[in-house]
């Protein structure tokens, strides 16, 4: 159990909605919260895979002697009322908020209850390197793979909350911010605290692995956000383990179970669905002495997490033909940006599809 547990001091409240955001709460915690007494939030999705990553970080949360608590906020169509209702007196109590995703319409509705005065964002992946470009030019929070499309009804009827979140995020008199990443950032905004998160509670805890001889694979769900076409994704993968010898694919949370079947009888991949974050999974081992992957934040996060080792990093470049059609407009440059900007990693070209 962490010597945190049982301290008096700040009260901490974190909101995590996936098992990554969860890790980076316990990295943050770790490095700048000796002393905290910190109670972690989980607004659980409705997906079994991320719920079940969710539910084994809990437990390593708990063993770090933290406060986890479980709320079905999806859960029908009252479960948003219920969970902001339960949660509004702690909310208004709390002197410091943590939070994974400032683009979730369900944190930025929460931050409108909070009278804290320390907010802190942790790592959801690259999003947090638009939301830090967006908040630095004091622009609308929008996910990069939808800017530039048009805001839907609902989005307009959201603003007014959105807005008021952006401006909770924006350090003030007697407001200060913290962003707390492992991610590269060309900008920083004005009087917000920059921290790195460089993966030393999970080295501490696990590893280090066992390195095989064979490569790994890293799943993307560029394809189900709509950003990579089905089959040319299939097709770069297929092309990616010839070259370099991978044997096993390790799925993305929310890649489709149909694209996981087809990637299988087509590649002969043997498929992975981890049950933890892969930083942790890569950590605790065995995995491949060379792990290829697309641009994600993986590139950023595994060379951290497997610091000391001798395990290799990939990443291959996205295509521009291999967009859809309804991909973003920013979506080529900010996916090269990912690639470009990702430190110890070794840039493979992106190879040719039909």
């Amino acid at each position: 159990m962490s010597p945190r547990a049982g301290n008096t001091g700040p009260h901490t409240l974190a909101f995590v909605e996936s098992p990554v955001q969860l890790l980076n709460v316990l990295e943050w915690a770790h490095a700048h919260a000796s002393g905290a007494e910190l109670t972690l939030v989980v607004l659980s999705p409705t997906d079994p895979m991320t719920r079940g990553q969710l539910r084994r970080m809990a437990e390593l949360a708990r063993e770090e002697g933290h406060e986890v608590r479980w709320e079905e906020a999806r859960g029908g169509p009252a479960a948003p009322f219920q969970t902001i209702g339960g949660l509004a007196g702690r909310l208004r109590k709390a002197d410091r908020v943590v939070l994974g995703d400032p683009f979730s319409r369900y944190v930025q509705l929460l931050l409108t209850i909070t009278r804290a005065t320390n907010l802190v964002v942790v790592d959801d992946g690259t999003a947090t390197m638009e939301f830090v470009a967006q908040l630095a030019r004091g622009e609308r929070l929008v996910r990069w793979h939808r800017k530039g499309g048009r805001p839907s009804p609902r989005d307009l009827a959201f603003a007014p909350i959105s807005s008021a979140a952006r401006k909770r995020l924006t350090p003030g008199e007697g407001r200060e911010v913290e962003i707390f990443s492992s991610m590269p950032m060309e900008e920083a905004p004005t009087g917000v605290t920059m921290s790195m998160n460089a993966f030393a509670w999970t080295r501490a805890r696990f590893g280090p692995p066992r390195i095989t001889k064979s490569a790994d694979m890293v799943g993307t769900s560029l394809v189900e956000t709509g950003v990579v076409d089905a089959d040319r994704y299939l097709e770069a993968v297929t092309s990616l383990a010839k070259t370099h010898g991978a044997t096993r694919y390790f799925a993305h949370r929310r890649e489709s179970t149909e694209k996981l079947h087809r990637l299988a009888v087509e590649t002969g991949l043997e498929i992975v669905r981890p049950d933890l974050p892969l930083e942790l999974i890569a950590r605790r081992g065995p995995i491949g002495r060379t792990i290829l992957s697309f641009p994600s934040t993986v590139v950023h996060t595994l060379p951290l997490a497997l610091a000391g080792t001798e395990v290799r990093v990939s990443v291959c470049d996205i295509d521009p033909d291999w967009l859809t059609e309804t991909a973003s407009p920013r979506a080529h440059g900010f996916l090269s940006g990912v690639t470009g900007t990702a430190r110890d990693v070794h840039r493979l070209s992106a190879v040719a599809t039909g």
